[in-house]
């Protein structure tokens, strides 16, 4: 990814930060080259705050109870940067990013440019393999 430390708005689509294996260590590593990082989403907004507390996601924004186009547009008038970018993970996020003037951004791609790792990637490992319980019946 070409971000100009600070030109950018980045903005993730909740679905894309939970597709990664730790959404909290890519926000702050996309913060060493954005302006804003936020989180959108049509989901209640206690979903995205319960998700972001836990993985320690410190966001300059999020959709509230707008839905997810809307939040971008108040996003973009709010955050006066170069660029608005959305990470999203299907065709309708494309959609709504275009409809709302931001540069949409697959989630693939931003995780393969940025070296994030995604979820799926680390969901082969078995935390548990070999750990046995003494107390079990």
């Amino acid at each position: 990814m070409d971000g100009g430390s600070g030109e950018m708005t980045l903005a993730f689509e909740l679905a894309a930060l939970q597709s990664l294996a730790d959404p909290g260590v890519v926000v702050t590593d996309a913060r060493q080259w954005t302006e804003y990082v936020g989180v959108v989403s049509e989901k209640p907004t206690y979903v995205v705050t319960n998700f972001t507390r836990k993985h320690r996601v410190r966001q300059d924004f999020f959709s509230g109870p707008r839905g997810v186009g809307e939040s971008l547009e108040n996003v973009a008038e709010q955050f006066d940067t170069p660029r608005h970018v959305f990470v999203g993970t299907d065709e309708d996020d494309a959609a709504i990013a275009e409809e709302a003037g931001w540069e949409y951004l697959p989630l693939e791609e931003a995780a393969e440019a940025a070296g994030w790792e995604l979820a799926a990637e680390s969901a082969d490992e078995d935390h548990f393999e070999g750990e046995t319980r003494d107390d079990w019946p």
